[in-house]
């Protein structure tokens, strides 16, 4: 049992030491859950907001996310704590902040973006996604939308994931 809470110990601080917090300018708002960070030491950071999934691009209610989030973080000043990186090397941002508000709750509570149910980050999300529902904010007035992990599966892109640079140089 000893060695259980040890193990456990070392795998918490070890998690919390690989965090940090990347502080900065947005400068671009790919969707409504990605956007870009040019860090103070001029470091461009592609952030993907852990914990949520907003519309994709093509999906009702994917402009409106997208733009909701460029509107909350688009040119200010951000904070964003990370949690490593995604599968297309994009770094998590746990909790992000732009201008002092807390934009993965922003954007759930506006019924901007679904709670992402595959890894659950931040149990205050899902209480705000139930009132987002409940109150039929956002894309929650739609009787039936389709979740973005759903969507993408029955509409999948065209070479999704393809990098021609990554084919060119494993050629060589």
């Amino acid at each position: 049992m000893d060695k259980m809470k040890y193990l456990l110990v070392f795998c918490f601080f070890s998690a919390v030491s690989q965090a940090e917090t990347l502080r900065g300018r947005i400068v671009r708002v790919a969707d409504g859950d990605s956007l870009t960070l040019v860090t103070f030491a001029n470091r461009r950071v592609e952030v993907r907001i852990a914990g949520i999934d907003a519309p994709e691009r093509r999906q009702p209610y994917g402009a409106k996310s997208k733009q909701a989030l460029a509107a909350l973080c688009h040119r200010r000043s951000a904070a964003v704590l990370t949690r490593g990186k995604d599968p297309y090397g994009r770094t998590l941002g746990q909790a992000v902040y732009c201008d002092g508000v807390y934009v993965n709750a922003a954007q759930v509570a506006s019924g901007l973006a679904w709670v992402y149910p595959f890894t659950r980050e931040d149990p205050s999300l899902t209480a705000l996604e139930r009132e987002a529902r409940a109150g039929q904010r956002g894309l929650w007035r739609d009787p039936a939308p389709m979740p973005p992990w759903e969507f993408r599966k029955r509409h999948p892109r065209p070479h999704a994931g393809f990098s021609y640079r990554r084919f060119r140089n494993s050629r060589r």
